[in-house]
């Protein structure tokens, strides 16, 4: 289950729980022939990339994501042949068909060491325009970007978090890098959502406003009882889309099964195992 899931299902149900690299990465160590993916359709991919031997269900297909939804592999392909040399770099938030046109993934935590791996004075960092810039604010690497973002991480504000914090000075604000630049400089914290788990719980703060899909408060609140969460709640509608019900159904009747063709997977997987194993990056990654 990823960490955005409804804590009856983050706490009740699952086996293994993480942000999409996690999950996947654990998907291919389980010991299970099926693998149940609570989560976005994008996620079940990459555990199915990464596990093609393995039954990968989904308990509702149409669980997607604005991000992924927002760039193609043709769109990929019609970028290589305007930039020839220029490394493409996408965020794990893709489709399968995207990762198989792209040199490597990259995390929301691993974003600036990948970009920086090339050794060039550019890159692009498809699809979300957000991390791209956050990324970009933190490297002398000019960091191209495409037009994407997430619903959930796009409408929060700087003036919302600035109006916070006048109502309550001592809050601490974490944000993910989704979200945009501007709302990253105001908050305390900026990182993916395995590294603001670490930091709530590392840090133990009177008060702390997570600046993410909301579901991930409730979670990591029950395991930090001393730490007060204020919440700022947006929802991620297809993430929600995943319920305890539609997961007995997937159990009992063996649905939504996800198949990737496995010419593209073969490539996608590429992609993500080179991100993976990062430290082994060189010139021969360029195509």
């Amino acid at each position: 289950a990823h960490n955005y899931m409804t804590p009856d299902i983050f706490h009740g149900v699952a086996d293994i729980v993480g942000d999409s690299l996690q999950l996947a990465i654990e998907a291919k160590r389980a010991n299970a022939d099926v693998i149940v993916q609570c989560g976005v359709h994008f996620m079940a991919e990459t555990s199915k990339i990464l596990s093609p031997d393995k039954t990968v269900l989904i308990p509702d297909m149409k669980a997607g994501c604005s991000l992924a939804e927002s760039i193609t592999g043709a769109d990929v392909r019609a970028l290589r042949e305007r930039n020839p040399g220029v490394p493409i770099i996408t965020y794990v938030n893709t489709s399968a068909d995207v990762k198989a046109e792209c040199d490597i993934c990259c995390t929301s935590s691993n974003a600036l060491q990948v970009v920086e791996s090339f050794g060039t004075d550019k890159v692009f960092l498809i699809p979300d325009k957000y991390l791209a810039a956050n990324v970009g604010n933190k490297t002398h690497v000019e960091v191209l970007v495409w037009d994407g973002a997430c619903e959930v991480h796009e409408r929060f504000t700087a003036q919302e978090l600035r109006d916070y914090r006048k109502i309550d000075p001592g809050v601490k604000i974490i944000a993910h890098p989704e979200c945009p630049p501007e709302v990253v400089a105001e908050a305390d914290f900026a990182g993916s959502t395995a590294h603001m788990i670490d930091w709530v719980k590392t840090k133990q703060p009177e008060k702390v406003m997570m600046i993410t899909e909301c579901s991930m408060a409730d979670n990591v609140a029950s395991e930090t009882p001393g730490v007060d969460f204020i919440r700022p709640c947006n929802l991620c509608p297809h993430m929600k889309r995943i319920t305890l019900g539609k997961i007995l159904d997937s159990l009992v009747e063996m649905r939504e099964e996800v198949v990737v063709d496995p010419i593209i997977a073969k490539k996608a997987r590429i992609a993500v195992e080179r991100m993976i194993n990062l430290k082994k990056i060189s010139q021969d990654l360029y195509r």
